[in-house]
Formats: structure tokens, C-alpha cells, sequence
């Protein structure tokens, strides 16, 4: 049974091979125009920067370079139930340079848009395992980002060997441009 944890909880994932599920709805007093949510992954170093360009998963690069993360694809709209984008990650794989996986979903053009996340409900992380679809754990964002464009959703990180991941909730108004500036 799945793990529902508040924002700053951490939890093991104790999965070599585990996806990302993603997924979020539009309130419908929203802009009227359409959404498009973003999810993107930066695997991070021990020094909490990209292990190189290509170690920055989005729509644009849907793999790392160890093929260990694959993003899935973009979904535009985030219509329908479940999971609107996944990530799929293999430990067995992944560069032990990596020490970190921040996941953090954006709304694109939002300023042109006049879109951010108060338009946004239903939000939520999940991890499930890949190989048994066993649900390991949920984090669903209960705060309300009225000024927000981007939210750090969670990280998923190594301590002492057990791969881990933390709800973090993380809201700011800069877009996935801030992100990048932070991590490379």
C-alpha cells in the first residue's frame, strides 16, 4: 500500500526500477486558454549541480545519457485521469556520478499566458514500481501557488547507498528558467 506524505517527509523508495507518475487539472475558472504543464528532471551532482547538459530530462531530451531516465513524453492538455507524465528511472543504470534527481513541473508560457498554479488543482507525484505497477508512494500539493509558475514537486536522492525521495512543495514565479540558473 502507497506511502501519502505531507510536504517535508521523506521516505525509501527501495526500488531499483521505478517510475514518476505525474499529474494535475485545470479549476475551470480558469484563463479559458489551454495548459500545458511541464515535467522536468535535473540529476544533480554531488554539489547540487547537472552532471552535464544532457543530465537535464525534459520535453526537449527525453533521456540521460545512461538511458537510466526516460521521460515518456509531453502531454499538452493534462486531460484524463491518472498520470499526465511519467519518468521512468533504473538505478541499475543511472551514473553514479548522480546524487540527485530534482523533479519540478512548470506551465509553459505561462507569463504570455497569464497562467500559474492557483489555476491548477489535483496536483500530485507518485512512484510506483515499474516492473510489479505497485505504488510505493503519493504527494499530493495542497497549497494554493497563486503567483507561481514552477513547483520543485520533490527529489529523489542518495544517502549512504538507499535512493530516497522527499516531498518538497516548492513554489516560485520564475519559471523553469530559475531552475536552470540554480542547477547548472
Amino acid at each position: 500500500m502507497a506511502i501519502n506524505l505531507q510536504k517535508g517527509q521523506r521516505e525509501n523508495i527501495n526500488a531499483p526500477k521505478f517510475t514518476v507518475g505525474l499529474g494535475w487539472d485545470i479549476n475551470n475558472t480558469s484563463t479559458g486558454g489551454s495548459f500545458d504543464l511541464d515535467a522536468s528532471l535535473f540529476l544533480l551532482g554531488e554539489n547540487k549541480k547537472l552532471v552535464s547538459d544532457n543530465h537535464f530530462i525534459f520535453y526537449n531530451n527525453l533521456e540521460s545519457p545512461d538511458k537510466a531516465v526516460i521521460h515518456t513524453g509531453d502531454n499538452l492538455t493534462g486531460d484524463g485521469d491518472g498520470d499526465d507524465e511519467q519518468i521512468k528511472i533504473d538505478l541499475t543504470k543511472i551514473d553514479s556520478a548522480v546524487k540527485e534527481i530534482t523533479v519540478v513541473v512548470t506551465i509553459h508560457e505561462a507569463e504570455a499566458r497569464k497562467q500559474n498554479f492557483g489555476q491548477v488543482r489535483n496536483s500530485f507525484i507518485r512512484i510506483f514500481n515499474t516492473d510489479t505497477n505497485e505504488e510505493i508512494l503519493k504527494y499530493e500539493l495542497d497549497e494554493d501557488f497563486s503567483i507561481e509558475t514552477a513547483v520543485e514537486f520533490g527529489r529523489i536522492y542518495n544517502r549512504n547507498g538507499d535512493w530516497k525521495f522527499e516531498a518538497v512543495g516548492s513554489g516560485q514565479r520564475e519559471g523553469l528558467e530559475k531552475f536552470v540558473s540554480l542547477y547548472q
